[in-house]
């Protein structure tokens, strides 16, 4: 295979894979709620291909060694998730989403500077999200708006999220493998639902999306984790699988509480 074709075919894979799961996540919050639809997109959508290509390259050391840093990076996503909710509550979509992410970068830029340990990453995670999940507690309900669908929705969703992905993927072949690392986790899914959402149903109930997949995230968390501790021992293929199970599970299980305890608030 030519080396234009080495890079063509996984892009074209990730923007495929992506588009089809952010479209389908918006779909779901529209029609399905809040809840459902957050919990779509907080599965390891992009991550997961991205350390797929990664492992063809790379062997499980190196694997090992980016899954601490995405798990660091990943509490600058639970602050920019915050983030874009409260700004969102006020402010239109050119506003709340541009801050969010320019703090990303503020937050990941910092996190790049230091070397970072698993246990260093665990105790930022759990300090980030003990702090985020109760401030973001307020804005988990909200009246989701009826939309009406024209026929060029889906398509218009997948084509603004696949450049969205080609611009991160590109600007990821041209740094090196730690920002290449950092870059993996990058919020695009998050960052696509609220390009497509707030401008349909919202600020409010974009933000009430955001605000649910908090502990998603966390299930992120958990899956870089098992990502980290399980590749050296069982080989990449293994542990990418048994990262995704974690973080499917997680989120299964998070649907069954809150239905639970919303049947036992309604009763």
């Amino acid at each position: 295979m030519s080396l234009d074709l080495l890079f063509v075919v996984p892009l074209l894979t990730k923007m495929i894979v992506v588009a089809a799961f952010v479209v389908t996540a918006s779909v779901v919050a529209e029609r399905a709620g809040a809840l459902i639809g957050a919990l779509v997109s907080t599965l390891p959508l992009s991550a997961g291909p991205a350390y797929v290509f990664l492992a063809l390259d790379h062997d499980t050391a190196f694997i090992a060694d980016g899954a601490v840093a995405s798990l660091a990076v990943n509490a600058a996503t639970g602050v920019f998730a915050l983030i874009y909710v409260a700004l969102a509550q006020r402010f239109a979509l050119f506003v709340s989403l541009p801050v969010a992410l320019g703090l990303w970068f503020v937050f990941a830029g910092v996190i790049v500077a230091i070397h970072w340990t698993l246990p260093a990453a665990l105790v930022l995670n759990a300090l980030v999200f003990a702090a985020a999940i109760p401030l973001a507690r307020r804005f988990l309900h909200a009246r989701m708006p009826l939309v009406v669908r024209r026929w060029f929705d889906v398509p218009l969703r997948a084509v603004m999220v696949a450049c969205l992905v080609a611009t991160v993927v590109a600007l990821s072949a041209r740094v090196g493998s730690v920002v290449s690392g950092i870059l993996a986790v990058f919020p695009i899914v998050l960052s696509s639902l609220m390009l497509i959402l707030q401008a349909r149903i919202g600020g409010v109930a974009t933000a009430c999306v955001i605000a649910n997949g908090m502990w998603g995230l966390v299930g992120f968390s958990g899956a870089l984790l098992t990502l980290h501790l399980a590749v050296v021992p069982l080989g990449a293929p293994a542990a990418l699988m048994l990262a995704l199970a974690v973080s499917i599970g997680w989120n299964v299980a998070i649907w069954f509480v809150r239905r639970r305890a919303h049947a036992a608030v309604t009763s």
